[in-house]
């Protein structure tokens, strides 16, 4: 049986390429912002048209109204059990967790509950680059006092896990870390402002270069 081309059938041929065509550039409504702000519960945004962590420094800042009994529940989070971070009460108590592909859990954990009442929950992340895969270290502070201080020795190096979605409120899909919570932990307070900032990308061009024969090597 011949197979007729795939021009003169007018449609393009199937392409079972994986990890080249996960890091491929994607079109994209943020591409270029470097501060990206949401209210109320935000969940399913692509992770093609959310902040991108990867490589860079970064400010996490959320504005919260803590209910009476105390906050639970998911504040903002990219990613999933098979990596990614999340930022998020138990208990009253803030944590910021760095899912390191499986491998590792780098977590910055409040030691007190938070009251009820208004809030400002900020994660300052420094990176140490330039370079890929870079660690850094991480601050957690509510309303402007430092709670929890840390370093990482490494993170993810390309691009986040490409079946999860970023969330604000809640969290989709697959949890950070299922000794803290279960899916989807809505947040039971009020998300009055989150704000993420981003730093400049700290790959330099070696760092494309590598990106680029990585692609080749899968396409081969």
């Amino acid at each position: 049986m011949a197979f007729l081309p795939c021009r003169r059938l007018q449609f393009l041929p199937l392409d079972n390429r994986s990890f080249a065509r996960a890091v491929e550039p994607r079109p994209s409504t943020t591409a270029g912002r470097t501060e990206f702000t949401y209210t109320g519960v935000n969940p399913g945004i692509a992770t093609s048209n959310a902040p991108n962590t990867i490589g860079r420094s970064y400010s996490i800042t959320a504005e919260v109204d803590v209910p009476q009994g105390g906050g639970n529940g998911m504040l903002v989070t990219v990613g999933g059990r098979w990596g990614g971070w999340g930022l998020y009460l138990v208990d009253g108590k803030p944590i910021f967790d760095y899912n390191m592909l499986i491998l590792a859990h780098y977590r910055w954990v409040g030691d007190d509950p938070l009251t009820p009442g208004k809030h400002t929950i900020v994660f300052d992340y420094t990176y140490d680059g330039p370079g890929i895969a870079k660690g850094g270290s991480g601050e957690l502070k509510v309303d402007g006092k430092v709670v929890a201080t840390g370093k990482q020795p490494n993170s993810v190096a390309f691009l986040e896990v490409c079946d999860e979605t970023f969330d604000v409120g809640i969290d989709l899909r697959t949890e950070i870390n299922a000794k803290d919570y279960q899916v989807p932990f809505a947040f039971n307070g009020k998300i009055d402002k989150l704000t993420v900032k981003l730093g400049p990308s700290q790959f330099v061009a070696a760092d494309k270069k590598a990106q680029t024969a990585a692609v080749a090597e899968a396409n081969n």
